[in-house]
């Protein structure tokens, strides 16, 4: 049986006691091997990927986003649901809050950011119009008005390359060209699911206010803690995802190649 959903987390996102028949997996890919584990959840097999690596061992810029997002294809999976820590730079979304982001912005500098190299891959130009599947963030925010968590449905996605945190000088950039949140791993995840063919809807967490708008100094460990308080409500919310994706239904995004051939 092919896996069509996967959830992409780390920190306080996986659960063994969620699922059963968990099981290792190590997928082969032309761009490295991935480690990840499969288990069912109400009789439906899930994916989980440590985005980072266990013990939290591989920076944001140095993740393997090409091998993770074909490993996830190689199985089958048509949806994703990823997760993200992010630092807020609009007040109304405070630490704590939900939001299934709609836009990004790309600030990443030395990332492979495609799977179409030229060659044998051959070029492709992706509409990433809405990069975010509309249907999966609707999924989200119907599951977490029904469980009273704070969320919401908008909102634009600063991606930077880390590993560092933001200065306040960037981040009043990133304020006046409309961003939202900041964070350092949305990209190019969501381009990539994209040319995959999935449909792709990031969960991003406020941890913390950006720099400058925080009254203290960025840490680490903040966010980390952060990400423990809300462990719950996070499972919650993705499992009951999982539970309304119908894994047969069609999408536009299962179709992102297709105009191109």
């Amino acid at each position: 049986m092919s896996v069509k959903i996967a959830i992409i987390g780390g920190t306080g996102v996986y659960n063994p006691d969620i699922m059963t028949d968990i099981r290792d997996e190590t997928v082969a890919t032309p761009y490295g091997d991935v480690q990840l584990k499969i288990g069912s959840y109400r009789n439906r097999p899930v994916a989980f990927m440590n985005r980072h690596g266990e013990g939290h061992s591989v920076p944001p810029h140095l993740v393997n986003y090409r091998a993770n997002i074909a490993a996830l294809k190689k199985l089958g999976v048509k949806y994703v649901l990823a997760t993200a820590a992010v630092g807020s730079l609009n007040p109304s979304m405070q630490p704590g809050h939900f939001i299934f982001v709609d836009q990004f912005l790309d600030f990443t500098k030395s990332r492979q950011t495609t799977f179409f190299d030229g060659g044998s891959a051959g070029v492709a130009h992706i509409d990433m119009t809405n990069p975010y599947c509309p249907e999966l963030r609707d999924i989200l925010s119907r599951a977490a008005r029904g469980q009273g968590l704070i969320s919401h449905p908008y909102g634009t996605y600063i991606c930077t390359e880390g590993p560092r945190f933001e200065t306040t000088a960037e981040i009043k950039m990133y304020r006046l060209f409309g961003g939202d949140l900041v964070g350092m791993t949305g990209f190019p995840e969501v381009s990539l699911a994209r040319e995959a063919e999935m449909c792709y809807a990031t969960i991003a967490m406020v941890t913390n206010y950006a720099a400058g708008i925080s009254p203290t100094n960025l840490t680490h460990q903040e966010v980390l803690d952060m990400m423990v308080m809300n462990s719950e409500n996070i499972r919650k919310l993705l499992m009951q995802a999982v539970v309304w994706i119908d894994p047969e239904r069609a999408c536009v995004c299962h179709h992102a190649i297709d105009p191109l051939r």
